[in-house]
């Protein structure tokens, strides 16, 4: 008997220097919040598509989403992604202080997006 499948599989964002951003910054995570936004992210992969309040598309840019967790301290995290096929490439992770997400987070994932796309 087999388990639940995945429907999408997630995968880091690797620069052309070879750094994995994501994967980096939630290694400085507690490991509880390490796990609360891998268990986040999983559901995405085996729940896909998904809205909120795990997930939402980020108004204004085609084709990029947010996973959205909650960790200690009644802090939020964020981490944008892009659907390559059936990957979902994790941009960029940030612990939300605002409302509004900061135009240069949104930057940065968008950079990382469009590296993505001239790399398909």
């Amino acid at each position: 008997m087999t388990g639940p499948q995945k429907v999408l599989q997630a995968a880091f964002f690797v620069s052309e220097t070879g750094k994995r951003p994501v994967r980096d910054w939630l290694m400085e995570l507690t490991p509880e919040d390490r796990k609360a936004i891998g268990e986040d992210i999983a559901t995405l992969e085996f729940c896909w598509p998904i809205g909120k309040p795990k997930c939402s598309q980020i108004v204004g840019i085609k084709g990029l989403y947010e996973v959205r967790s909650n960790i200690t301290s009644g802090r939020i995290a964020r981490v944008f992604f892009v659907l390559v096929g059936n990957q979902m490439i994790l941009l960029h992770g940030f612990i939300k202080k605002t409302q509004k997400t900061p135009d240069k987070e949104l930057k940065l994932a968008t950079a990382r997006m469009k590296e993505v796309q001239r790399h398909e």
